[in-house]
C-alpha cells in the first residue's frame, strides 16, 4: 500500500462516495437507538429529544474521500472492493487484519462499524503522516526483512521443509516464511478476515515484497481455534502475488477472483487431520 497516490477517474470516485451514502443509511435505519448519544436540548430539559448521529468513523471517511482530491481515491476499485465488502455484511462486525496502510484504510475500518481494524505499515515516515491525519485508527509500525530478489529461494524453501507444513502458531514455526517479529495481539486475536496489501512488492530487486506476509497470514487463519478466515490478497496480477497465495494459501481454499484481488476462505485447522493444502 505504499503506492499511495494513483490517478482514478472521477466516476469511480462518485461510486464510493455513493456506496458510502448507501451504508450510512443502512446503518442510521438498521442500529439500535442505545447505540447514539442523546442530544437534550436546552430550550426544554423536561421534553428531552433524541437524534441519531453518524458515528464519527463515517463521517471522517465521507470528509475524507469528498475533499482530498482524486488522489485519494482507494488504490482498489469498486469492483475489487466488493469482493470484500460482501464478506463484511455477512460478518462485521468483526476482526479485521490489514497488512498495509493506505488511502482505502479509513474505508475498512468505516465499513467494519464497531469491529476492530487493525493495519500493520512498514513505512515509519507514511505511518506516521496517516496517524497525524486519523488517530483514531490502530495502527502499528512492523518491519520486513526480505527482499524480491529473494522470491524463487524463499518459494523453494517454503515447499521442500517440512516445518513449512506445518500448522502452528508463527512465533513458534521453524518454517523461515513466518513472520514473529509482529505485536502479540496480531497472534492471539482470532481474525476473521485478513487483508494482504503490502508491503511494497514492485519497483526494484529490494522491495521487501510480500513472501512472507502470505504465508504468515496463511499460518493465522489455519491456526484459528475454530470457524474460518477469509483472507484477500490485492495484487495478484504480479508474479510473486500469484505464487505464492496459490501454493501457501492453497487453491482449495481459494473462492473468487475479481481483477487484481484474490479471496480465499481458509478453515481451521486446530481440529481434525488436515494436511496443509486440503
Amino acid at each position: 500500500m505504499v503506492s499511495k497516490n494513483q490517478p482514478s477517474p472521477i466516476n469511480r470516485k462518485l461510486v464510493i462516495l455513493s456506496l458510502f451514502f448507501l451504508f450510512i443509511l443502512y446503518v442510521l435505519l438498521n442500529a439500535k437507538p442505545s447505540s447514539f448519544r442523546p442530544i437534550i436540548t436546552s430550550s426544554d430539559s423536561s421534553s428531552p429529544q433524541t437524534c441519531n448521529k453518524i458515528p464519527l468513523s463515517l463521517s471522517e471517511s465521507l470528509l475524507h474521500y469528498a475533499t482530498g482530491g482524486i488522489d485519494t481515491t482507494p488504490q482498489q476499485s469498486l469492483q475489487e472492493i466488493s469482493v470484500t465488502l460482501r464478506v463484511l455484511e455477512k460478518k462485521s462486525p468483526c476482526n479485521f487484519l490489514v497488512f498495509g496502510l493506505g488511502q482505502d484504510s479509513l474505508l475498512w475500518a468505516s465499513l467494519n462499524y464497531k469491529g476492530r481494524t487493525v493495519f500493520l505499515e512498514d513505512s515509519k515516515f507514511w505511518m506516521a503522516m496517516v496517524k497525524k491525519q486519523f488517530p483514531s485508527l490502530e495502527m502499528y509500525l512492523v518491519p520486513y526483512d526480505t527482499k524480491l530478489n529473494q522470491a524463487d529461494e524463499l518459494f523453494d524453501i517454503g515447499k521442500k521443509l517440512s516445518t513449512c507444513q506445518i500448522v502452528i502458531d508463527p512465533r513458534m514455526s521453524k518454517c523461515p516464511l513466518a513472520i514473529k517479529n509482529l505485536p502479540n495481539e496480531v497472534y492471539e486475536t482470532e481474525w476473521d478476515l485478513i487483508m494482504v496489501d503490502a508491503p511494497m512488492g514492485y519497483n526494484h530487486s529490494l522491495s521487501p515484497g510480500r513472501m512472507k506476509v502470505i504465508y504468515t497470514a496463511g499460518l493465522l487463519a489455519k491456526n484459528k481455534k475454530n470457524g474460518e478466515t477469509d483472507v484477500f490478497v490485492h495484487d495478484v496480477n504480479r508474479a510473486i502475488e500469484d505464487k505464492f497465495s496459490s501454493a501457501f494459501l492453497c487453491e482449495a481454499y481459494r473462492k473468487e477472483q475479481v481483477g487484481r484481488i484474490r479471496h480465499f476462505n481458509i478453515p481451521s485447522h486446530r481440529t481434525g487431520n488436515r494436511p496443509f493444502c486440503s
